[in-house]
């Protein structure tokens, strides 16, 4: 007989769903990032009850436990001491004898395109803890990257 014939329906063919992964370690935020993850869950929260198809309910409720999730693991990342890259810094650095300009942030604030790093991120690690002026290894390579300014 034809699998055809044997089906009860098309979900046991379907791709399973998993649950968002959440990034490993501790989940220091900003106050702008907390911010952000109170306004996405408020967000999800009015969707859901506009919502009418279950399928998009479901996937909305999924997004909803993992921003519930950061919600409440989230931490106010330590103010860095002055003039010291930390979180919430603002870091122009020399790589390769280009200047490149970004903010470390929290893991849902990074935006590599609106140059936010993940203070997870390799280049945010590098240069964390650095002051103006120091140099610091990257890509296994001494004195990669020079610190030329902290906001």
């Amino acid at each position: 007989m034809s699998v055809a014939f044997r089906r009860e329906g098309d979900d046991e063919h379907k791709e399973p769903e998993f649950e968002l992964p959440i990034p490993v370690g501790p989940n220091l935020v900003t106050n702008a990032g907390l911010k952000a993850i109170r306004a996405m869950v408020r967000k999800l929260e009015a969707e859901i009850a506009a919502q009418s198809d279950a399928d998009a309910v479901k996937r909305l409720k999924r997004d909803l436990r993992y921003w519930n999730t950061q919600a409440a693991t989230a931490e106010i990342a330590p103010e860095p001491a002055e003039d010291e890259v930390g979180i919430g810094s603002r870091v122009t650095v020399r790589v390769n004898g280009k200047k490149r300009r970004f903010t470390i942030v929290g893991h849902d604030e990074a935006d590599p395109a609106k140059h936010k790093l993940a203070f997870t991120a390799p280049l945010a690690r590098a240069v964390m803890g650095a002051a103006a002026g120091d140099f610091v290894a990257f890509a296994d390579e001494e004195d990669a990257v020079e610190v030329v300014g902290v906001e």
